[in-house]
């Protein structure tokens, strides 16, 4: 019987080659996004390889939402062995005193509260069955402030801790769990948070070898595959050119 994976904001970015890595390795999928026509044509391409894929269309910031469609799953997709809570984005980066709080509430409520919802509705279904490993994408910035960061390096922060309790609060029940802090990868994530200015995003990784979403999708199946007995708790991954938020080796 095929592994399933449930993975959070599969659309784009990490999520979505997240999702068609695993499929390719035989695992059946589930993947999540708020954007109906993107998640249908995942589908669409998951269905190639011989597993079995469902779409679930809502909102990581709508408890309600989540807790509906965790627990209106098919009896056949309750089995969750990997959680890949990856729904997540930075918005803005304006500095504290010139803060837009429209932008602090969508990544408090997606980067924090979305990864809670999500975790509170899957996480019993693992305890019940005395495993799984859920897994966590934080960043550097959770590691380490840096100018105009201010609320994005606070959620990420709080996934790190929140990370390190789940580690402690699952222990019993033989779950893994396994924080995914990223650098410098080249995805939407710069367009998100510059509001669509391709100028700005490109200017991000200007002089950068940076990661790719295939790259940490390959971080996450081989802390996946390991054996049982095994738990990768943090691992942080950045371009060679990349040490930490601070320093970067940019060529011209």
């Amino acid at each position: 019987m095929n592994r399933i994976i449930l993975i959070t904001g599969a659309t784009a970015g990490f999520g979505r080659a997240t999702a068609l890595k695993f499929a390719k390795n035989g695992y059946n999928v589930i993947i999540t996004g708020r954007r109906k026509e993107r998640l249908d044509a995942l589908e669409k391409e998951l269905s190639n390889y011989n597993i079995k894929v469902l779409s679930l269309n809502f909102d990581v910031r709508n408890s309600k939402e989540v807790e509906s469609a965790v627990k209106t799953l098919p009896e056949e997709w309750k089995n969750i062995d990997i959680l890949v809570n990856n729904a997540g984005l930075a918005v803005g980066l304006e500095r504290i005193d010139a803060g837009i709080i429209d932008d602090w509430d969508r990544m408090i409520d997606t980067n924090i509260k979305g990864l809670l919802y999500v975790t509170r509705a899957v996480s019993p279904l693992m305890v019940v069955r005395g495993k799984g490993h859920i897994f966590n994408l934080g960043s550097i910035a959770g590691k380490g402030a840096y100018e105009g960061g201010n609320v994005y390096c606070a959620t990420k922060s709080a996934v790190d801790s929140l990370t390190k309790s789940m580690r402690i609060d699952l222990l019993k029940h033989n779950i893994r769990v396994t924080q995914i802090a990223p650098g410098m990868a080249d995805t939407e994530f710069s367009l998100v948070r510059f509001k669509g200015n391709a100028e700005k995003a490109n200017a991000v990784y200007k002089g950068v070898t940076a990661l790719t979403a295939e790259d940490i999708a390959e971080v996450i199946y081989f802390c996946a595959t390991l054996p049982d007995h095994v738990c990768i708790n943090d691992l942080v991954i950045t371009p060679t050119q990349q040490a930490d938020v601070y320093f970067t080796n940019r060529k011209t």
